[in-house]
């Protein structure tokens, strides 16, 4: 059997293993998603069925509000309904949603710290979703919990919510020689 170098053996912790993949979802913006679809189809019916009175310019901007509603809802919501992480040898890859889209690359050169925080929360960031703050950095925020921190060489920071993130910070120290402190090794 032939082995492949870009698809790893193993995966996950595991001390033999060249990637770790990370994971998370939320389901609960399933009901946000729902509800976008709710006012698609509410936009699509009036479009159909409508026989109002007082003109089509009412009407037009009835069907075009709940159609651009639902569709901001709907592919808003799916965007970050989970992420997936996978850091390999040389960078890490965040991708959201069932596309991938919006997607990030890290490479780990650029990474001079890796910290694990135990309480990561929508609120702190302002919201779900890809978030960016002033004198916060950077996140990826899809559920309240765990979450990894990067500190970047340029002085930002990338988080990112994601399940068995401790893992993933000691596997990102591992492959970057860091101590627990976040402290090069032999430095």
């Amino acid at each position: 059997m032939r082995d492949h170098p870009r698809k790893p053996r193993h995966a996950g912790a595991d001390p033999r293993s060249d990637v770790w993949v990370g994971k998370a979802t939320n389901k609960a913006q399933w009901v946000l998603a729902a509800a976008g679809a709710a006012c698609l189809a509410l936009g699509v019916q009036l479009a159909v069925t409508s026989n109002w009175t007082s003109g089509i310019a009412p009407l037009l901007m009835s069907v075009i509000g709940c159609v651009a509603a639902g569709l901001f809802m709907l592919f808003g919501t799916l965007a970050f309904v989970h992420v997936a992480v996978r850091v390999d040898g040389d960078a890490l890859e965040v991708r959201c949603g069932h596309m991938g889209l919006p997607r990030r690359r890290i490479l780990l050169t650029h990474v001079v710290g890796a910290e694990f925080v135990p309480r990561v929360t929508p609120r702190q960031w302002g919201g779900w979703g890809y978030r960016w703050r002033p004198g916060q950095g950077t996140a990826v925020v899809v559920r309240r919990g765990e979450g990894l921190v990067l500190r970047l060489g340029d002085g930002r920071t990338f988080t990112i919510t994601v399940d068995d993130a401790e893992a993933g910070v000691r596997f990102i120290r591992d492959r970057l020689h860091l101590s627990t402190n976040g402290v090069r090794a032999g430095a």
